[in-house]
């Protein structure tokens, strides 16, 4: 029986043409970085310049809380805020759970069972969630893969999202240890820092694609 295919979110755009490459390969997210210390930091008036069409965008926030990320979502246009840093329970909730996608990263929470109190205490406060590699929170992503098999018994209450240096060559063996929902690309499809490569896109959707086909 074949895998699900996951959904694409494609984030730390920074250019129109790319997001336009990126919603051609069928991306239903598209993620800006509103975070200084981001070689992919955008403001919010670009990032609202840039036309998504119909599809959701994600604005990713790590130092801000609920009040200005508020108001970032709305000059921006955002639909999502993917709380990449240390904001709290509060702050999503005057954000709105419907509209909070929590990042988690395993290798901080130490094992197993911490990871899924983690979940399970955001369950009612987020929509999605993204799990990413790396331990120290609210510096951002760090481009590495993340070690999946942890994530064997971990039971997510919401979908969640898969990220961490994704390309062609390490989708096909992240998927066969895995089942995200989604899998978000960034640096590991770029030229340069914000700065998709369309050929890299590809590879890495069509990856996919093969990976998920294979019972």
């Amino acid at each position: 029986m074949n895998k699900k295919l996951p959904f694409l979110k494609v984030c730390g755009q920074t250019h129109a043409g790319t997001v336009d490459a990126s919603l051609a390969l069928g991306a239903q997210y598209i993620g800006f970085i509103f975070h200084q210390g981001s070689p992919r930091s955008i403001t919010p008036e670009r990032a609202a310049a840039i036309h998504t069409r119909f599809t959701r965008r994600v604005g990713v926030f790590v130092r801000q809380r609920a009040a200005e990320i508020r108001n970032i979502m709305q000059r921006a246009q955002l639909d999502y805020a993917q709380l990449h840093g240390s904001q709290t329970i509060v702050d999503a909730r005057q954000i709105g759970p419907q509209r909070v996608i929590r990042t988690i990263w395993p290798e901080h929470c130490g094992s197993a069972a911490a990871l899924q109190q983690r979940v399970n205490e955001w369950k009612p406060y987020c929509a999605m969630y993204l799990l990413d590699a790396g331990s120290n929170v609210g510096s951002g992503g760090t481009g590495k893969c993340l070690d999946v098999q942890q994530l064997a018994h971990v039971q997510f209450p919401h979908p969640w999202i898969l990220a961490g240096g994704l390309n062609a060559q390490n989708i096909p063996r992240l998927l066969a240890l895995c089942q995200p929902d989604g899998i978000d690309l960034n640096s590991g499809v770029e030229i340069a820092p914000g700065l998709k490569d369309p050929v890299k896109l590809l590879a890495a959707v069509h990856a996919c694609r093969i990976a998920s086909s294979l019972s």
